[in-house]
């Protein structure tokens, strides 16, 4: 017997034609691999700046990265988007309230954040009601040793496994993103030893954060939690308490998991 044929795909009446440029750019770059401006703009029958503005977003929000040679691949959040994705949606979900929970607490910006590799991701954001605040991370990848989430789960880990996961093969082609290890071993132990991460600047000019692991059943780290705000409302006396509602949340996406 024949198989029935999907049914045929249509178009959105209210598709937003940048939006559908930027998804199909994407998605040939997660399936097709590198592109170039002028290849892009071919692809899409727009104008080469058109293609450029494009390109640029998604290298903005981590969609794609550019090398030196001026050519487009794939970014982080296209290389996570294939692993464990029931697993960072049902994170996130649990974590939502505590996040909210927190920020009720601290008047500042939660997150909840995974490590994959040596990058971690923001699946969750809450922001502060605060008419100068940290405006929401989610979606966005960072290295994991420059923000809070990264060092705390990296923290969970030997020195030896820390070595090889930023071992110079790894970075061959990137060599520039690659920390020195001395100091990231020695930050290491700094939140082994206080049991959260501070990031003063270490990220992005203007913005403080605090972060703590959150552990799964058999005190494993699964996530982070994170509270960011910007460094003009950050003060080191106030790391006590926040510590503590760290904690609290952390503690309370633990149950829930």
């Amino acid at each position: 017997m024949a198989r029935a044929s999907a049914p045929m795909k249509t178009p959105p009446a209210y598709a937003v034609t940048s939006v559908d440029h930027a998804l199909r750019l994407a998605v040939v770059l997660q399936v097709e691999g590198p592109l170039t401006v002028s290849a892009a703009a071919e692809r899409l029958g727009v104008a080469r700046s058109t293609a450029h503005r494009l390109l640029q977003t998604l290298v903005y929000r981590d969609f794609a990265v550019q090398g030196e040679d001026r050519v487009y691949r794939a970014g982080p959040v296209l290389e996570l988007s294939g692993r464990s994705p029931s697993d960072a949606a049902r994170l996130r979900a649990v974590a939502l309230e505590p996040l909210r929970a927190l920020v009720d607490t601290l008047g500042e910006t939660g997150n909840l954040a995974v490590r994959i590799g040596t990058t971690v991701r923001f699946v969750a954001s809450v922001e502060c009601d605060q008419a100068l605040r940290v405006g929401s991370r989610e979606g966005m990848v960072f290295p994991a040793h420059t923000v809070t989430g990264g060092l705390v789960m990296l923290a969970a880990l030997s020195p030896e496994r820390v070595d090889a996961l930023y071992a110079p093969e790894r970075f061959a082609d990137r060599p520039d993103e690659r920390p020195d290890l001395r100091r990231l071993h020695a930050d290491l132990r700094a939140v082994r030893r206080l049991g959260i991460a501070v990031n003063l600047e270490r990220s992005e000019r203007g913005l403080a954060a605090v972060g703590r692991a959150v552990l799964d059943a058999d005190g494993d780290p699964v996530a982070a939690v994170s509270v960011s705000m910007p460094t003009v409302r950050y003060r080191k006396e106030r790391v006590p308490e926040i510590a503590a509602a760290l904690g609290v949340a952390a503690d309370a996406v633990t149950q829930s998991l």
